[in-house]
């Protein structure tokens, strides 16, 4: 026979400070992997992002009459994730931007924390990626990539050249911006595959390597260079209860299931498992995206058919969509399908 206690109740000690926070913190490896390969420049766009955020966030509240929400760290986040999201050579006004639309138009429009149907950082991602193609795939050879290590004409640690590489864009650099800049692995993958080759003669010509993709030593967004970063903050937010492990390994899973079953039957043709797991944003994604508390389903079950939907979407745009990546894109459709998945997926109610 279960006792029930009437209130008052004890206080758990989880707050959506303390949340952010800690989400914040476990994004802190990644982000030094970022400034160890991108210099100045990711140090630019992180203080930026977070900085325009929060502005966004105060200037939006006090327009409505509000009470100023900037203290509890949720615009912050939005801010490093979006960030993280982005190319080091994005410019200045484009990230401001971007940090308008997130907070703006896919957080306060919805009635703000809480409320926002979408993940604000993505939103923003995909409004810049479709309105400014050739800035937001533009990807700067990161310093100590073992193929350029001796031959980058870039100083990022040189902090005036940044400061002009980060003031004007890729435009700064005139001519000199093809040397600088490289295809990402799934984006060479995507290339070579509308050419007729295969993957695995793709990824030969690209010297790629399991490695480089693991420690950060390749050429992306900064937040997606290091799965080794992104996964021991993952591992943190899990043993701290800040995220429970259903979105992210059902996610990762079954992407890797996928690409596995692929590869079997076609191995020439189709990629290897461990590319898709280690390559672009699905780390970032996963763990610090796809498992926002407010637009993710709120049972276990449903959490993992909402992760089997991500990952499904994800190797499909990867494989046969006209985008090399489908992290970002897959969480926001799946976002759509988050009250269809609560409807289907609610837990039992008590005593039946």
């Amino acid at each position: 026979m279960s006792l029930l206690i009437s209130s008052p109740h004890a206080h758990g000690g989880d707050s959506i400070r303390a949340n952010m926070l800690s989400v914040i913190i476990a994004l802190l490896p990644a982000s030094a992997v970022a400034v160890y390969l991108f210099g100045w420049l990711a140090l630019f766009l992180m203080m930026l992002c977070i900085a325009g955020c929060m502005a966004s966030e105060w200037g939006c509240l006090k327009l409505m009459g509000r009470p100023s929400r900037i203290g509890d760290g949720s615009a912050a986040l939005t801010g490093l994730l979006l960030a993280l999201t982005l190319p080091a050579a994005v410019p200045w006004w484009m990230a401001l931007t971007g940090c308008v639309v997130a907070i703006v138009l896919a957080k306060q429009v919805y009635g703000g924390l809480g409320h926002n149907p979408f993940n604000p950082a993505l939103a923003a991602r995909v409004v810049l990626l479709i309105s400014f193609p050739l800035n937001m795939t533009a990807w700067l050879v990161p310093m100590h990539a073992p193929m350029f290590a001796a031959s980058l004409p870039l100083n990022l640690y040189d902090f005036s050249q940044c400061w002009q590489l980060f003031w004007f864009g890729p435009e700064a650099l005139g001519k000199g911006l093809d040397a600088l800049t490289m295809a990402s692995p799934l984006g060479h993958v995507k290339t070579e595959w509308s050419r007729g080759v295969g993957a695995i003669e793709a990824l030969r010509n690209y010297d790629y390597s399991y490695l480089d993709a693991f420690l950060g030593r390749e050429a992306g967004s900064l937040g997606e260079t290091s799965a080794l970063a992104l996964l021991l903050g993952g591992m943190y937010l899990m043993a701290r209860h800040t995220i429970s492990w259903h979105i992210p390994v059902s996610f990762i899973v079954s992407v890797y299931m996928l690409a596995t079953v692929f590869n079997a039957v076609n191995p020439e043709h189709f990629a290897p498992p461990l590319f898709h797991v280690l390559a672009g944003g699905l780390m970032l994604g996963a763990f610090y995206m796809a498992t926002d508390p407010v637009s993710s389903p709120v049972t276990p079950r449903g959490q993992i058919v909402f992760g089997i939907g991500c990952g499904i979407i994800t190797w499909s745009i990867r494989t046969y969509g006209g985008y090399p990546e489908g992290v970002m894109f897959s969480i926001l459709l799946m976002n759509c399908a988050v009250p269809l998945i609560d409807h289907y997926f609610r837990p039992r109610v008590y005593g039946k």
